[in-house]
């Protein structure tokens, strides 16, 4: 069993998901259930683990369920993080089978994927032991789940960059090209920060060394992003930045290279794939007779 990662629960954030996503399942009511199980049918069920990989989502399926019924007791086996496989049982669920079947499909939906990236995170810290460079996720999530995406990349051993555009400045190419060049850039930002009375961090991105020597040159930043950078060029700007800021690599970094650019001594290396593109984890949750 994996280790839990402490997680403080965002219960406003998380409860509205909760109450938007049964409005979209469940309508005026469901139907199904309402009209071939008596109102006063009890039963169990149990999350069983159809896969191999890391759970995550237990503490939000307990909350799905309190939503969903009050009265519904869980009895957990298994915690967020744990190593599972086939035929775990990862908790039981007990009480009104009206309740039990309302909540079924949303936690099975949120449990899947969330392990899903959890497995797919804990993959990537495992190829990165001894090495000093963590995994990063990104923005690129779906939209509606992204805090129980970053909750998820959490569960499985990563770190968590900006959650949104509003608790990061996050200079990229983009904003360098509209801004008129890299020092209007950060010296814009740097300017509305004082403006706006607002204390956060600024990140740049530089696509080559010419760029990186004009980020250095004008300051005033706390991390850089070296983006789509070859091993040597990565190795190259890692030695010149000599650790006056954080280094973050990202860019056509795949599971078979991502050791490769840890070895060139950057901090973060950011993945989008761990929450765009990842397989679910395969749970079912059953009836006990």
């Amino acid at each position: 069993m994996g280790l839990k990662k402490v997680i403080i629960l965002d219960k406003e954030l998380v409860d509205q998901f909760i109450i938007n996503a049964l409005q979209e399942d469940v309508g005026d009511g469901d139907h199904t259930s309402l009209s071939t199980i008596p109102a006063e049918t009890t039963g169990k069920a149990q999350l069983l683990v159809k896969d191999e990989g890391i759970l995550a989502g237990v503490e939000l399926a307990i909350e799905i369920f309190k939503v969903v019924d009050p009265d519904l007791k869980v009895t957990i086996f298994l915690q967020d993080g744990a190593v599972v496989k086939y035929k775990d049982v990862a908790f039981e669920v007990e009480g009104s089978a009206r309740s039990i079947l309302v909540a079924e499909r949303l936690v099975l939906n949120c449990m899947q994927r969330m392990s899903g990236i959890a497995t797919k995170t804990r993959e990537i810290v495992d190829l990165l032991k001894g090495t000093n460079t963590k995994v990063l996720d990104t923005r690129k999530t779906t939209p509606g789940l992204r805090y129980l995406e970053k909750w998820a990349v959490k569960i499985g051993g990563g770190v968590n960059h900006r959650f949104g555009l509003y608790d990061m400045i996050l200079i990229k190419d983009n904003h360098v090209d509209y801004a008129g060049g890299i020092r209007q850039a950060i010296e814009s930002a740097n300017q509305y920060l004082i403006d706006n009375n607002k204390k956060l961090a600024i990140e740049i991105e530089v696509r080559n060394l010419e760029e990186l020597d004009e980020v250095l040159q004008t300051g005033n930043i706390n991390r850089i992003l070296l983006d789509n950078f070859n091993f040597a060029e990565l190795r190259q700007a890692v030695n010149i930045i000599n650790g006056r800021f954080i280094t973050e690599a990202s860019g056509g970094i795949t599971i078979d290279t991502i050791r490769e650019y840890a070895d060139c001594g950057v901090d973060y290396i950011s993945v989008g794939a761990l929450t765009h593109s990842v397989k679910s984890l395969d749970l079912s949750l059953k009836a006990v007779k």
